[in-house]
């Protein structure tokens, strides 16, 4: 592993992206598969089949009339994305309420199809006990043009944050205050890709002209706690869920993961709420962030999705055990 991230293609060295280098890396996006065809219709169908109680549009994201200069995805269909929150049964007062939230990042396919696989699969084994809230993908755009950040340029999990400038996460937190239910949990799904060294963390090493330490991508699965509500035993039970389905990530020889101490058999800490993520925008209690490696020899698209339902049910398991 190298010290420094290769030069990337935008920017000059040493100055924070412009407008106009912004306008350069939008002109290179462009749509690689449909939100339509793979998030927003299984939604519906789930609903029309009983597995979600009520499918609540929280918002739109208006990106159909961005603009394009000469880049390579010149008349490339963008659209104005529906965003949905998944409720899964009937509200019952005295109930813990779970959020689950996927998609923050776009790019990582099985925070947004392990959403969708828990709703088919798994969430109505809970009605009764629980009552479970799903934002299944946050953020379309970058779901169809497999991308970290949204057009402009802005990455919405460090975005979580009053008056935020992702309308991503502002309108995520909109949706979660209005539900005005006091949660127990909340559990994000993410991916560690290969990508973020060869595309995203070079790309904002060259927005921000600030030097990213160069990390190697850890192979395996892991989750990330809060500094703040650690949980260890929470954070444990969703390791063993998921050691069942696929491998655990392993500290490197600095005993870490991402540059973060590791606290245990595959666990880190972050400090969320400081760092504006996703996983510090609540105030449950339990807390988690997953984070699945897709790029492994050992594992693949079925395999990541199983993953993260692992990891939503053994961390439901977990509270419910604990609170009751």
């Amino acid at each position: 592993m190298t010290d420094a991230y290769p030069e990337y293609s935008i920017g000059t060295p040493g100055k924070p992206w412009t407008e106009k280098d912004k306008q350069a890396w939008l002109d290179q996006q462009y749509q690689k598969r449909s939100y339509f065809d793979e998030v927003a219709d299984p939604l519906n169908q789930l609903r029309s089949e009983g597995l979600i109680y009520e499918l609540i549009n929280y918002g739109t994201l208006h990106y159909q009339s961005l603009s394009l200069s000469d880049g390579a995805n010149q008349g490339s269909a963008y659209a104005d994305y529906p965003l949905y929150c998944a409720v899964i049964g009937e509200h019952q007062a005295g109930l813990p309420n779970i959020l689950v939230t996927g998609g923050v990042h776009g790019y990582e396919t099985s925070g947004v199809q392990g959403a969708i696989a828990f709703i088919r699969d798994a969430a109505s084994a809970y009605k009764g006990k629980a009552n479970i809230i799903v934002l299944p993908c946050l953020s379309p755009w970058g779901y169809e043009t497999i991308n970290r950040w949204n057009p402009f340029a802005l990455d919405p999990n460090r975005s979580f944050i009053e008056n935020s400038p992702s309308q991503e996460a502002k309108l995520a937190m909109a949706c979660v205050a209005a539900l005005e239910l006091p949660l127990s949990m909340h559990i994000d799904l993410h991916e560690t890709t290969d990508s973020d060294n060869t595309e995203f963390r070079p790309a904002l090493a060259a927005r921000d002209a600030i030097e990213q330490k160069v990390w190697d991508i850890p192979d395996g699965f892991y989750t990330v706690g809060d500094t703040s509500r650690p949980k260890p035993d929470f954070q444990r039970a969703i390791i063993k869920a998921v050691e069942s389905v696929t491998h655990i990530a392993l500290a490197d020889k600095d005993n870490k993961i991402i540059g973060a101490d590791v606290e245990q058999h595959g666990v880190i800490n972050y400090d969320k709420k400081s760092l504006h993520l996703c996983g510090g925008f609540t105030d449950a209690p339990y807390v988690s962030t997953t984070e699945v490696y897709p790029d492994s020899p050992n594992a693949n698209d079925e395999i990541c999705a199983k993953a993260q339902v692992a990891a939503i049910t053994g961390a439901i398991e977990h509270v419910l055990s604990q609170l009751s």
